[in-house]
């Protein structure tokens, strides 16, 4: 896993972020196939343009987890309105299931700050969702 720290003109910061987040209801939209495919590709763009660095990502059936590195630049809701934004749009036109949903995402989600040591911790956590049910 890449723990460094990155340097832009004015800033020099290592800022590492745990988000997780579900559909609305609880609804199972990754046993939906191709869908959770579709949302990482989604997600890995959304992030390329943004500067944003993909630690780790899973998805289990009815929620998400997200470990990334972001520049101060970006606030937390920043970060959520683009992602949630974004792939709920996208799989909304492109999965007939979900296109009947008004909100693939609800409006909340979880977010926690990891440092050095916590860091391999979060990474493996959600390393291994899969494989942990």
């Amino acid at each position: 896993m890449k723990n460094q720290y990155r340097q832009t003109k004015t800033t020099v910061s290592m800022i590492n972020y745990h988000f997780v987040f579900c559909p609305r209801y609880r609804r199972k939209i990754f046993l939906i196939p191709g869908v959770e495919a579709r949302f990482k590709d989604l997600v890995r763009d959304i992030c390329k343009q943004n500067d944003i660095e993909i630690l780790a990502m899973e998805c289990h059936e009815d929620h998400t987890h997200l470990f990334l590195n972001a520049l101060p630049q970006l606030s937390i809701p920043e970060i959520m309105h683009l992602i949630k934004g974004k792939t709920s749009h996208a799989l909304r036109s492109e999965f007939q299931e979900l296109s009947r949903m008004p909100n693939l995402w609800t409006r909340s989600y979880f977010v926690s700050t990891a440092g050095n040591v916590s860091s391999e911790t979060i990474k493996w956590y959600v390393d291994t969702q899969k494989t942990r049910y």
